[in-house]
This record gives C-alpha cells, sequence and structure tokens, in this order.
C-alpha cells in the first residue's frame, strides 16, 4: 500500500546533534528524565501472543533504562508509576510528569494491533491471540505538545539510534488496514509517527515521545523482547539519544 506523505526525514539540526561531542553545557545531574511506565497494575494495556500483560514489560524495559541513564550520570531520572483504571492513571501520570519539571518524558510501551488482525492459537493450554504480520518499534510525537521541535528532535536521535544498532520500525501505521491507528510517517528513514492526539504528549510540558519498544503480539517478536540482549540494544539507544539530547538544551533548576 502505498505510504502516507512524508516530511523531510533528517534536518541539519538531527545532524548537527549527532556530530557535537559532549561538552560542559550538558550537565548531566540537572537534566531529569521521566520514564513514564504504560498502563498501570490495574489497567494492564495489551495482552502478549503468551498471555502476558504489557505493563509487565513496560515496567521491566523502563526499569532497565532507568538504571542505564542513572550509570551514565542522568541521576534525576524518575520512574514513573501510577495506579488505578486507565483514564484516571493517565491523568495522573500527566500531573506527575508536569509536577516534576523534567526536561524529557518518555513513555514506554509494548505494542499489539487492532482486533480485527488478530489470529487465534493455543499457548499452554490456554486460548490466545496472536498477529505475526507486523514487527518492530514506532516512536510518536504531538504536534500539540508545547515543546513540538524539542519532541520531534529527540524522537529523531532515538529512532538513528535504535537503526545503528540494526533494530527496524514498524510501517504498518501508514496503512489503511491500521483504521483509526493509522497515523502520519514524518521521518521515513527512522520511524517517528505523528499522533496528535495522546493525552500523554499533548498534556505534558516538556518534549515528550511515546516509544513502542517492540510488538508483544507478534510471537517471534515477544521472544526477542523477553531476551536481556534486546533490552540492552533499547536501553544503550535510549542513553546514548538523551545524551545528544541533552547538549541541545538547557537544563531546568530544581529545588531542593
Amino acid at each position: 500500500m502505498p505510504l502516507a506523505a512524508v516530511e523531510p526525514a533528517w534536518p541539519e539540526e538531527t545532524q548537527q546533534a549527532r556530530r557535537e561531542p559532549q561538552s560542559p553545557k550538558c550537565d548531566r545531574s540537572q537534566f531529569r528524565v521521566v520514564l513514564d511506565i504504560g498502563h498501570t497494575a490495574d489497567a494492564l494495556g495489551a495482552i502478549s501472543a503468551r498471555n502476558v500483560p504489557e505493563y509487565f514489560f513496560n515496567y521491566r524495559l523502563a526499569a532497565q533504562i532507568e538504571r542505564s541513564l542513572i550509570d551514565d550520570g542522568f541521576s534525576k531520572t524518575v520512574l514513573l508509576a501510577t495506579r488505578g483504571p486507565a483514564r484516571p492513571s493517565l491523568l495522573d501520570r500527566v500531573a506527575g510528569a508536569n509536577g516534576l519539571s523534567p526536561n524529557l518524558l518518555v513513555s514506554i510501551h509494548h505494542d499489539s494491533v487492532p482486533d480485527s488482525l488478530l489470529e487465534s492459537w493455543e499457548f499452554e493450554g490456554k486460548k490466545s491471540h496472536f498477529s505475526d504480520r507486523f514487527s518492530g518499534h514506532s516512536i510518536f510525537v504531538s504536534y500539540a505538545n508545547s515543546h513540538r521541535d524539542g519532541s520531534v528532535l529527540f524522537g529523531r536521535l532515538l529512532g538513528k539510534e535504535l537503526k545503528d544498532r540494526g533494530l527496524q520500525f514498524a510501517r504498518q501505521y501508514t496503512q489503511p488496514i491500521m483504521g483509526r491507528y493509522q497515523h502520519k510517517l514524518i521521518d521515513p528513514d527512522v520511524g517517528v509517527y505523528r499522533y496528535d492526539q495522546l493525552v500523554v504528549l499533548r498534556a505534558t510540558r516538556m518534549p515528550a515521545v511515546l516509544f513502542e519498544a517492540g510488538s508483544i503480539i507478534n510471537r517471534e517478536e515477544e521472544l526477542q523482547m523477553n531476551s536481556g540482549e534486546r533490552r540492552d540494544l533499547i536501553s544503550a539507544s535510549l542513553t546514548a539519544a538523551v545524551e545528544m539530547f541533552c547538549n541541545r538544551r538547557r537544563p531546568n533548576r530544581f529545588r531542593g
């Protein structure tokens, strides 16, 4: 199927960010990243091909990224988790993120497909669903975010780091078969999509991206997402992208 219209893939400022060496202007100790754990223990998100809730994958990956960032000097990194049903907990996460005044928010998720694309199988004696049709990660930004340019810049930096480590982005979101989940691909080189309506992106007051780390409804990719090797690649990619982004942004000053 034809791709949706796209915008220029790799602006000069992003190339410049990748060329610049680390410099003293990036004070990692004052640069705060909030890692938003998608969903909650009460609203588990998608269910994987082997009946594991998305929230488990989100929490595990976000915790590993948190450790990676702190080890890299970003000591103000915060892991943001909330409780309760879907909509109230989402609003709580937005309020919590805004209250922390971070320099960057990354919402960690794992992907599935629309119900119409699911197939049935049996796993360990239990009826389950899968879709091996699509795989890969996706990065979403909202043009309604008050820091649109910063959001797009970080999304592109993250996408390039993932690409450099051999990871492929999901391409199905441009296709009509995705229905209401169809989105505009704004960077066809590294897989950054526009999704203006996402509350966690449009209502937060800092550069923000939503990162679908991989498809857990794809039976093979679910196994990969369970591997330490894949999580190491993702953590390294995100940490490197934060380093470059920090060089391009002024850190907030925190009280206390």
